[in-house]
């Protein structure tokens, strides 16, 4: 088995592009193996978005227990007990797909967002799958980012670098960072240059119905505010429709600077995987996917993808449903 990094190497291979950083491996990741059998279930009387809703057992991408499926609008919705059943669930799914695309595209671009998404990550770098996953397809890129160092408490990249990206063997060219020492719009502006040639090389596809970026999986979580990436309610970014990557520096969650996808880029994306744990955020849970009286549009309701979108939730964020 390769090995995991501790330190970081900057590499220059892509000139004036988002910068990858070199990942070394050092030691082998400890990893355990719980073969208790984990379930989700789910209430059959679950209803999405006001809309039909049929209910049906797990697709083969779900570890156990039962979803429910908006059969128009892509949308599939999986409760768990607890957020460890839920992390053993997103870990299924999330190599399931890397497969998939390592098969049928020879890479699997992948978008992470920051938060408690990281943590949910952490079966990925433990039997079967630090082992079973090729790693070499993996190309990771952040769905927003704060500018601030790359060693700073607050930088999405060292959240997934300490709890995910250090463990794995992700080639170093392969992941994505923004430039830190360029101010939000200029590192918006470097970040979706760089999308560019990625796209013009192949590595990223082409949405052929919105000519965006589509990328294969996004992992993003959501704020209880109802926010996802740094598209916050109210904000005037959630309408920008022309850029890939645009700019914040009034953001209502500090830091104030930081860059993120526009939702053009996020919803050309092929599955998308919401990832939302704690009563904390079940009004807004209840608001985007049952009946609530708010009459408020919260972000999270404008993720559309062309492909599937999943929410996983665990027990507390479902209560309201």
């Amino acid at each position: 088995m390769a090995k995991a990094a501790s330190s970081l190497t900057f590499s220059t291979s892509l000139p004036k592009l988002c910068r990858p950083f070199s990942i070394s491996i050092t030691q082998p990741p400890q990893v355990s193996l719980n073969s208790k059998k984990l379930s989700c279930s789910i209430s059959s009387a679950f209803k999405i978005s006001r809309r039909t809703v049929t209910t049906t057992k797990a697709s083969s991408m779900a570890s156990s227990g039962i979803t429910t499926v908006d059969q128009n609008n892509r949308k599939v919705v999986e409760v768990c007990v607890t957020e460890e059943e839920l992390a053993v669930s997103l870990a299924k799914y999330t190599a399931d797909l890397s497969d998939k695309f390592a098969k049928e595209r020879g890479s699997f671009t992948v978008v992470v967002s920051g938060g408690s998404l990281i943590k949910s990550l952490r079966k990925l770098v433990e039997a079967p799958y630090v082992d079973s996953i090729d790693w070499s397809k993996w190309h990771v890129f952040w769905v927003d980012e704060r500018v601030v160092p790359k060693d700073h408490p607050d930088s999405n990249y060292k959240l997934a670098f300490d709890g995910f990206l250090s463990k794995v063997p992700i080639p170093s060219g392969n992941v994505y960072a923004i430039n830190d020492a360029l101010s939000a719009e200029g590192a918006a502006d470097d970040y979706e240059t760089c999308l560019k040639h990625l796209v013009h090389t192949g590595v990223i596809n082409k949405s052929s119905v919105s000519g965006f970026p589509k990328f294969d999986l996004m992992l993003v979580g959501m704020g209880p505010d109802g926010h996802v990436a740094s598209l916050f309610p109210g904000h005037p970014l959630l309408k920008e429709n022309q850029k890939w990557v645009t700019h914040i520096t009034d953001s209502p969650k500090p830091p104030p600077g930081r860059i993120t996808f526009t939702f053009p880029v996020i919803n050309s994306s092929s599955y998308i995987a919401l990832v939302v744990c704690g009563a904390g955020k079940a009004s807004v849970v209840q608001t985007a996917l049952g009946k609530s009286q708010n009459s408020d549009v919260f972000p999270v309701q404008m993720v559309s993808p062309e492909g599937e979108l999943k929410w996983f939730l665990d027990k507390d964020a479902a209560s309201k449903l």
